[in-house]
């Protein structure tokens, strides 16, 4: 018969060894590649010792040599104060790889957030399947993936890479809200040995599956200097959303700075008098939000349009914005794709969306047509139509063609639109306007005299045409503005709206053009 003091300290005992699962084997193992320890990116992530682990004594039954923790570390804790779920992979145990305990652990903790209604962020560094265990491995990556589907826009999903990443270890990070990498971090279904084997193409492992590629690709949503990074802005990205689609996200130092300031004053002569001259959109976006913060995600990808959050008297928006610095800031298939996932993750958190424009409009060639940019371009533009949040827009310089409709017009759908005195809002530019509707006047004119009437045609256009009047006459703009009052044009905007309902269509699902 064992006594009570016995138990404990065969209970201390069993906490300890599960602690470090593979011993002095498992430490060698992360100081050979210089990382931390599962549980240390964990305190990484959370509000210091708020951490409580679920699982620890798991293992997999029957099998007296088994590690406990199957190679991952599951619980719970706080970010700012509020509710997150994690499970963070283990290296040192059976590499990572997916196994029946792991599963049920990883499970169990997806089940855990959808009934308390808070975050999960997943911290990936795995081998992926478990070869040992066979189907059993493959059966429980499906399990996981058919319970992500629930939690989808019912509580934010985070997926960070901070290893290599391969097969279906990567199918569960694209299925979330957001992928985070570092930049030693590595993603793709099949390695470069693999595919030379198979295919015959030569591929380097950084072109194939390295974060920076993957981010180019459209894959991962922010790429970091390192771990410390990482973390840092999972734990600032969480701070602009609720911890579940039933409640709203937090209010942060509301009422700052109620009259003009300097910074305002300066987005009078922000824009260039030159139509063709460029300028950053960031200089813009830094002074119309709280505190100059703007939370970029995406970043890589798509560059010629810019998403990510800010807030607005301490209320978190989304911003979808135009940059001028790549592609004069005109739409194409990949930066479609980005602004729609974006616009839906707002709309599922209730984040209100602010549009910032200046496009000439969708770029044309073959290219873009071969790469499906009306289908990419039709599904942003169904996104905005779906989103049922507050819909502000403010149209900076060009809103031309079909940039002007899927770029938060009224006609689909904003709440409030406004234009600064700069705006062009038309069918297209001028050259190209003149080039349509007055190529047999200029053609018909000495060949001298050509570039004058084409100058003077274009400047007509610009001056009569290409307006913000024309819009706001018609009611498609509902206020002009000085460019140093967009910062608290927004915030009445937006007041103005906090209470917007609209009644949902009783149907199952919409068909998203894919």
């Amino acid at each position: 018969m064992t006594t009570t003091a016995e138990k404990l300290a065969d209970l201390r005992k069993r906490l300890e060894l599960a602690q470090e699962p593979a011993g002095e084997a498992g430490v060698s193992k992360r100081a050979r590649k210089g990382i931390p320890s599962a549980r240390d990116r964990i305190t990484m992530l959370l509000d210091p010792g708020t951490f409580v682990e679920l699982g620890a004594l798991v293992r997999k039954p029957g099998d007296p040599a088994a590690l406990y923790g199957d190679g991952v570390v599951t619980g719970h804790g706080l970010v700012e104060g509020r509710p997150v779920a994690v499970f963070s992979h283990d290296q040192t145990v059976y590499g990572g790889t997916v196994g029946e305990m792991f599963g049920r652990k990883v499970a169990y903790i997806m089940e855990y957030a959808a009934k308390v209604g808070c975050p999960v962020v997943g911290i990936n560094d795995s081998g992926g399947a478990r070869v040992q265990e066979a189907v059993t491995s493959l059966a429980w990556y499906a399990e996981l993936g058919r319970r992500q589907e629930p939690l989808s826009g019912l509580v934010p999903q985070i997926s960070m890479i901070l290893g290599k990443c391969a097969g279906g270890a990567v199918y569960a990070p694209i299925n979330t809200d957001v992928v985070v990498a570092t930049e030693e971090a590595y993603m793709f279904v099949t390695g470069p040995k693999v595919i030379r084997e198979v295919t015959g193409e030569d591929v380097s492992l950084e072109e194939l599956g390295g974060a920076q590629s993957q981010a180019e690709y459209g894959n991962i949503h922010h790429v970091a200097k390192d771990e410390v990074a990482a973390f840092e802005w999972v734990r600032n990205y969480l701070g602009f959303l609720p911890t579940s689609c039933q409640e709203l996200p937090p209010i942060v130092n509301p009422g700052l700075e109620p009259e003009l300031t300097e910074s305002d004053l300066e987005l009078n002569s922000i824009v260039p008098d030159s139509d063709n001259s460029g300028y950053d959109m960031h200089d813009i976006l830094l002074r119309i939000f709280d505190d100059g913060d703007f939370h970029e995600i995406g970043a890589t990808a798509g560059r010629n349009i810019l998403t990510g959050f800010a807030r607005v008297d301490g209320c978190s928006v989304g911003v979808v914005a135009n940059q001028p610095m790549v592609y004069a800031g005109a739409l194409d298939a990949r930066a479609s794709d980005k602004a729609a996932h974006f616009v839906r993750l707002c709309d599922a958190f209730e984040v209100p969306l602010v549009f910032v424009v200046d496009t000439p409009g969708f770029l044309p060639g073959v290219e873009q047509e071969k790469i499906g940019v009306i289908k990419r371009g039709g599904r942003f533009l169904f996104s905005f139509v779906e989103a049922s949040v507050p819909k502000v827009t403010v149209v900076i310089r060009k809103s031309y063609g079909g940039g002007y409709a899927v770029m938060g017009s009224k006609q689909l759908g904003a709440d409030v639109n406004l234009a600064w005195p700069t705006a062009r809002i038309a069918v297209m530019g001028a050259e190209s306007a003149v080039s349509l509707i007055g190529g047999r006047q200029i053609a018909a004119a000495p060949e001298e005299e050509r570039a004058a009437v084409r100058q003077q045609m274009v400047d007509f256009y610009n001056a009569t045409m290409a307006t913000p009047w024309v819009a706001a006459e018609r009611g498609y703009i509902d206020a002009v503005i000085e460019p140093s009052t967009t910062r608290l044009e927004l915030r009445k905007a937006l007041h103005l709206l906090r209470d917007k309902k609209l009644t949902r269509n009783p149907r199952k699902h919409h068909l998203l053009p894919l």
